[in-house]
């Protein structure tokens, strides 16, 4: 008995160990994965003469968000010195409505390839999903041959189309992986009591789609915010989105390196969809789990 005691309280020690290990070495990745964004949110809370005086990595002596006003309101941005706010509302107007049309026409695949089967939909869901593997700059040239023949070169109506089109392979995959457990003879039941293709996806399917359409908002939103390359290519002066801003004011090499200015714009810039993972995180891997698992 005593030895059991003896073997029992070893063990428990082994545990707790063990567990402090593991927890340590969690700690020391997160300290080292957090430590830029430390650098970053100390830099830009910092006036330019402390920056240059004290250490990169110091705490500011005293806290001022001039560099976050500046960036906002005064920064330069090309010729153009009115701050950022106006490229902030141009990736607003870009990224609500293309993932919100995204997430819709992905729901309306989704739900016809899965519950109203037609004649060569396994090759068209095929295709969908080989457009998930064209890189970004395949698409440019006919890209930009097609918003021209529409007139929407240069502008943030273009840009959005841009981001439906390619958005759109990723948004229909994800439905269609979450729809396709879902039983048919729920569809069927309901197109005896005379329930047609649009009645059944309002009344019976989205309402229970809620966890794919968080996911496939987080996704498409971070994709479409964070996006550089479109934005370069598709838009130019005043309706260029917030990366294109970003880029153009931390690579000037006119007048004075302002770094704490460059700070501020990069975190307004990666904002957003901080926000998004902080306040619907727990939403997206919960839908992530349902959908591989349903997949």
């Amino acid at each position: 008995m005593a030895d059991i005691q003896h073997y029992s309280h070893d063990a428990g020690w082994k545990h707790t160990i063990l567990r402090g290990l593991l927890y340590l070495v969690l700690i020391l990745f997160a300290a080292y994965y957090l430590f830029p964004l430390f650098v970053m949110i100390s830099t830009s809370l910092k006036s330019l003469d402390e920056i240059r005086e004290g250490s990169l990595i110091s705490l500011p002596r005293v806290i001022t968000f001039d560099a976050w006003n500046y960036a906002w309101n005064e920064a330069c941005v090309g010729v153009e010195c009115s701050g950022i706010k106006i490229y902030f509302w141009n990736s607003v107007k870009m990224a609500v409505p293309a993932v919100l049309i995204s997430t819709f026409l992905g729901a309306i695949n989704g739900y016809a390839l899965t519950k109203w089967r037609f004649k060569g939909a396994n090759i068209v869901f095929a295709l969908l999903l080989f457009g998930c593997f064209i890189p970004f700059q395949v698409v440019l040239l006919p890209m930009s041959q097609v918003l021209g023949s529409l007139g929407l070169a240069s502008s943030t109506t273009g840009l959005v189309l841009v981001h439906v089109v390619y958005g759109l392979c990723f948004t229909t995959l994800f439905f269609r992986n979450y729809y396709v457990s879902i039983p048919d003879e729920l569809v069927k039941a309901a197109t005896i009591d005379g329930a047609g293709f649009f009645t059944i996806f309002w009344r019976i399917i989205l309402p229970i789609s809620t966890p794919i359409i968080v996911v496939s908002v987080i996704w498409q939103f971070t994709q479409i915010w964070n996006d550089f390359l479109f934005g370069a290519s598709f838009a130019s002066g005043d309706n260029a989105p917030m990366t294109v801003a970003l880029n153009n004011i931390v690579n000037t090499t006119t007048g004075v390196k302002q770094y704490n200015v460059d700070m501020a714009t990069a975190l307004l810039t990666g904002l957003p969809t901080l926000l998004v993972y902080v306040l619907a995180g727990k939403y997206f891997v919960r839908g992530l789990t349902a959908g591989s698992v349903k997949g």
